[in-house]
C-alpha cells in the first residue's frame, strides 16, 4: 500500500457498481479523489453527473464533478440498461434528499486536462465507463500519456465470455473507437481490469446490508438500496451469483487493483479492440513481445496494457468489507 495517497480522477457513468466504487474511494485511506467526470453508459451523461454530485454529499464530499461524454464517438447512442442498474442508475431511489453539490463547468476531458498539466506525474486516472472522456482529453492534449501517472480501466475481457455480446463487455462495445484510440496511446502504465476477474469476485447483499447497519448512515442506506436492485438482477440471470444473492463487484475491483495489485496476476500485451462487425467491442491481445523488448530494465513497452487474468476473489472482499466498515461517514 502506498505512503502517500494515490491522487485520483475518477470518470464514470454510476450506476450501482460505480456508487460501489466510489464509496469504497473514499473510504480508502490511500485514494484521494480529487475530481469525478462523467460519461453516458449506465445512464445518460446528465444523470451519471447527477449521481455523482448525489453520492458524494451524502457522503460529506465536496469533490468537483464535471459532465462529459454523452455519446460514442461514432456509433449510435446506446440505450441505458435501467433493467440493470434502475432508471436514475441506483435502483431506483424511492426520495433523494436536497443536496449542495459542486458541478464544475469544464468538459471531464477538459478537466482531467489542466488537472495533469498542473500536477504532471502525480495523478492516477481510475476509468470505470465508455472511454470517450479519456480519448477527447487525448485530442485536446497529445502528451496526456506523460502527463499522468497511471490509467486504470474497468473495460474488456480477453478470455470470459462477454456481457452485452458474445465476446464484448459493455464500456468498451459502448465506445468501441474511443478505447481503441485510448488503448493506443502509450501511457507510461495501462492497466485493463475486466470480465476476466470482475466475473470472480460475487459480492453478497448481506454485505451492504452488514454495513449499511453498522454506519447507520443515509450514504450507506442508500448504497444498500441500490445494490438490492443489483442484485436482484445478477441473481436472476447467473445461478451460482443466486446461491449467494449477490452480484459481481465490476468498478470496485479497479480501485482494488490500485491499493492491492499483489491479489492480482497479470499479463502484459498489446491491445486492440474491433471496430466494426461481429465482433464490434471485443478486446483483443498479442501476448508476443517484440526481440526489442527492453525486459531487463523492468520497463514496459509504452503500448503495452497489463491486463489482469486471476484475482483472489476472498481477500478482494475481506478488503472491501474492512475498508468500508472503517471510519470514513461522519
Amino acid at each position: 500500500m502506498s505512503h502517500t495517497p494515490y491522487q485520483v480522477i475518477y470518470d464514470t457513468d454510476p450506476g450501482v457498481d460505480d456508487a460501489m466504487a466510489l464509496y469504497f474511494a473514499l473510504a480508502h485511506p490511500a485514494i484521494n479523489v480529487l475530481g469525478i467526470g462523467t460519461t453516458f453508459g449506465n445512464v445518460t451523461v446528465e444523470q451519471a453527473a447527477t449521481n455523482a454530485v448525489y453520492l458524494s454529499a451524502l457522503a460529506g464530499r465536496n469533490i468537483p464533478v464535471t459532465k462529459g461524454a454523452a455519446r460514442p464517438l461514432r456509433r449510435p447512442k446506446p440505450v441505458p440498461p435501467a433493467h440493470i442498474h434502475g432508471t436514475d442508475g441506483l435502483g431506483n431511489l424511492p426520495t433523494r434528499l436536497p443536496v449542495e453539490g459542486r458541478f464544475d463547468r469544464r468538459s471531464s476531458a477538459q478537466f482531467m486536462v489542466d488537472m495533469a498539466r498542473a500536477r504532471p506525474g502525480e495523478i492516477t486516472l481510475v476509468a470505470v465507463g465508455p472511454l470517450g472522456n479519456l480519448s477527447l482529453a487525448l485530442r485536446l492534449e497529445p502528451r496526456l500519456p506523460r502527463l499522468l501517472r497511471e490509467v486504470v480501466l474497468m473495460g474488456g475481457t480477453l478470455l470470459e465470455p462477454g456481457n452485452v455480446s458474445p465476446v464484448a463487455e459493455a464500456n468498451i462495445w459502448n465506445d468501441p473507437h474511443a478505447a481503441q484510440h485510448v488503448f493506443q496511446a502509450g501511457w507510461n502504465k495501462l492497466t485493463m481490469v475486466g470480465l476476466d476477474v470482475t466475473h470472480r469476485v460475487i459480492l453478497p447483499l448481506s454485505l451492504f446490508k452488514k454495513i449499511a447497519d453498522q454506519q447507520r448512515h443515509v450514504a450507506t442506506d442508500t448504497l444498500h438500496h441500490a445494490v438490492s436492485f443489483y442484485a436482484k438482477h445478477y441473481s436472476g440471470r447467473h445461478p451460482h451469483v443466486a446461491r449467494v444473492h449477490g452480484c459481481f463487484g465490476h468498478d470496485v475491483l479497479a480501485f482494488l487493483y490500485l491499493v492491492n495489485p499483489e491479489l492480482f496476476t497479470l499479463e502484459r500485451g498489446r491491445v486492440r479492440v474491433a471496430t466494426s462487425g461481429p465482433a464490434l467491442g471485443q478486446t483483443l491481445m498479442s501476448r508476443k513481445e517484440p526481440a526489442h523488448h527492453p525486459k531487463a530494465s523492468g520497463h514496459l513497452d509504452p503500448s503495452f496494457t497489463q491486463v489482469c487474468m486471476q484475482v483472489d476473489a476472498e481477500a478482494c472482499s475481506t478488503v472491501i468489507e474492512n475498508t468500508m466498515l472503517g471510519r470514513w461517514l461522519g
